[in-house]
């Protein structure tokens, strides 16, 4: 028996006026123009007969309900003879035809204009703004920094190209920043890689561009081809040009994003200075926490200043020179810039002093050579080096220049043992992979440090318990991708980072985002083995999302490198005071100088009340620069975690024989 339907009548209605209005202009005028009258009419008639001083007669009351018709339509509701009424009426059928259209177009017009704009595609008429090119997390810690950067200025702009929906990036920066204070943020959609979409945010008047790296693994070669657009939008005009800082992941991209920046263009390598920061932290834990403090806005910064009063005389009088201030270097006429230079080197008429300060108006000068206790210095002598057992959990692309770099400062016979998702992954099913076996070339000609591999789960705790975690002398955790996913991680990942805009809502898998999940479920299992042992484990995380550090399971104060928050710190840095390139190179090179946690003890009297002005004259005469501090009976209480950047060196501490001193020294 079949089932019988039945319809309402709302629907059946429905239905009538949805094809009704399909029906096309003409039709639809025309049933609105019957509509109108089936309501004007009636309702004319009601009035006019209702009403007291309505003619007594028939034609009388037609005439009034004709005239309150043409007034309720605008069609003037003449009366006449009918070649008078009908001219009448056709003449107020052509001027509402007329005002209709003329409003028509006008509604139009404001419509396409609202559009033009909520899709950015206006040009950016700004002077000395920043323009920043590309969209990933990076723009997020970027735009935060620049905006603490203008704090004090009182006009600034940002403007921000992106192939991605105007309103929405608007909104994602209002949610991930939040107050922008005076700093203006423009959003602009376009590509970044068309010459002729680059001109919206007009980079020839512009400050400083940066250049953020998409995600993926083409995200290197759209850097390039950003830099050359931009060339080409915006070619090298000399004097008053934007300062350019870009970034790229893989070192074996630098040189040609370096070729294609130019000569003023300042390009970092992520791989390179996040595997120097990894293994120098590796080393000497709380360093991290030092470089967060130097790089952000916020906190203490580089500066160069006048070196007044001070010309003539030895690089080692002005360490002594600043009180709040901390003095590490020279910067030249020429632009170039020595870190930590010889005491003895004479402070030339043109050079300016690199001191590290809150402000660039808090580097006062005030001489506090009278506050060194001559008594309190010590001379230790060197420490001896032992063997170390390390152990790296996981596995990237950076990873082998982690294993060089801790090869070129271990002490001989110290081992590393290498944990990861290796050559035997195809037992799993899923995608072989070669990184660990490449690694053995780079590792075989170590004679320092010996290198062992083990295939393994670091999420397993299993794998992790038979390792014996506690007996190593310190951990390194960096991001690893299952194999399995990793390519199709990577496909989805190269598709965002091309121009192509990407819906705003849709699900990407980021192949860094699943690395930094896996980092955090390690980072548990390390936890609950470090309680179990009753030990703080020495560890060391590479993080690629700031938020994600903030979920870790890990005590107030340990050591993490997030590479996407550290190269944002460091471009903003850059764009601000490019001389700042040049810095980060020397501070970043395996050859250069850079920061370290020595023992206090090593410098001055432990257990001894003595003011930092002692401190940095003993560390002058080790040809070091003293920046600062770290207490270790506060290593794990916020916010500064012990560690503290530029105290007044009239200020007296007591040091105690495992506290440190924060110094900048030749590697």
């Amino acid at each position: 028996m079949a089932q019988q339907h039945t319809t309402s009548l709302r629907l059946r209605l429905r239905y009538r006026f949805d094809h009704l209005v399909s029906g096309g202009t003409t039709a639809l005028i025309g049933w609105l123009a019957l509509a109108c009258l089936a309501v004007v009419v009636p309702a004319s008639m009601v009035l006019v007969w209702s009403d007291r001083a309505a003619p007594a007669t028939l034609s009388g009351r037609l005439t009034a309900v004709w005239a309150s018709v043409g007034q309720t339509l605008k069609i003037g509701g003449a009366v006449g003879s009918p070649l008078y009424v009908l001219a009448s009426v056709s003449l107020a059928l052509v001027a509402l035809l007329f005002v209709s259209t003329l409003v028509s177009l006008i509604t139009t017009g404001i419509n396409r204009r609202i559009m033009s704009l909520r899709l950015g595609h206006s040009t950016v008429l700004e002077t000395r703004h920043t323009v920043v090119l590309g969209w990933s997390d990076q723009v997020f810690p970027v735009i935060g920094e620049l905006v603490a950067a203008n704090a004090n200025q009182r006009r600034s702009a940002i403007a921000v190209l992106a192939p991605q929906d105007k309103v929405w990036m608007e909104d994602e920066i209002s949610t991930r920043v939040g107050d922008s204070g005076r700093t203006r943020i423009i959003c602009r959609n376009g590509s970044t890689t068309d010459p002729a979409e680059l001109c919206r945010v007009s980079p020839r008047t512009a400050k400083a561009v940066l250049v953020l790296p998409p995600t993926g693994d083409t995200g290197d070669a759209h850097v390039v081809k950003t830099l050359l657009a931009l060339d080409a939008a915006a070619p090298g005009s000399g004097e008053g040009e934007a300062v350019v800082v870009a970034a790229v992941r893989d070192s074996r991209n630098h040189m040609t994003a370096r070729l294609a920046a130019g000569p003023t263009g300042h390009v970092l390598c992520v791989d390179d200075i996040v595997a120097r920061l990894l293994v120098s932290t590796a080393r000497q834990p709380g360093l991290s926490l030092i470089y967060s403090e130097l790089l952000d806005f916020e906190g203490d910064e580089f500066y160069p200043v006048a070196a007044e009063g001070l010309v003539g005389r030895t690089f080692g009088e002005a360490l002594l020179s600043f009180a709040t201030s901390s003095a590490v270097g020279l910067l030249h006429t020429d632009g170039s810039v020595t870190l930590n230079p010889d005491p003895r080197a004479a402070i030339g008429p043109a050079d300016r002093i690199i001191v590290i300060s809150q402000d660039d108006d808090t580097a006062v000068r005030a001489d506090v050579a009278s506050h060194v206790e001559e008594d309190a210095i010590v001379t230790a002598g060197p420490r001896i080096a032992r063997a170390e057992r390390l152990l790296l959990l996981g596995w990237n692309r950076r990873a082998p220049l982690v294993i060089e770099q801790l090869g070129q400062y271990v002490s001989p016979g110290t081992t590393l043992d290498v944990v990861a998702l290796g050559e035997y992954a195809a037992t799993r099913g899923a995608r072989p992979v070669p990184a660990t076996r490449g690694a053995r070339a780079v590792t075989a000609a170590r004679s320092r440090l010996e290198v062992s591999f083990h295939d393994g789960d670091i999420t397993d705790p299993l794998t992790l318990a038979k390792l014996d975690v506690p007996s190593y002398d310190s951990l390194i955790v960096i991001g690893e991708t299952e194999p399995a996913a990793s390519a199709s991680a990577s496909v989805s990942a190269c598709g965002s980072a091309s121009d192509t805009p990407v819906a705003p809502h849709a699900p990407v898998t980021d192949p860094e985002a699943r690395a930094d999940d896996r980092t955090l479920v390690t980072l548990l299992h390390l936890r609950a083995i470090g309680d179990a042992a009753q030990r703080e484990l020495a560890l060391t995380t590479e993080m690629s999302d700031d938020g994600n550090r903030l979920l870790a399971p890990a005590r107030g104060g340990a050591d993490f490198i997030v590479s996407g928050r550290l190269i944002s710190l460091l471009m903003t840095q850059i764009s601000e005071s490019p001389y700042l390139a040049e810095v980060f190179e020397e501070l970043f090179r395996a050859e250069g100088h850079e920061f370290h946690l020595k023992p206090a003890a090593d410098y001055v009297r432990a257990g001894h009340e003595v003011s930092f002005a002692t401190a940095v004259e003993s560390a002058r005469r080790r040809r070091e620069c003293a920046v600062g501090y770290r207490l270790r009976a506060r290593s794990a209480t916020g916010p500064d975690y012990g560690v503290r950047i530029n105290p007044d060196k009239r200020r007296r501490i007591r040091f105690s024989e495992e506290d440190w001193l924060i110094v900048l020294a030749e590697s």
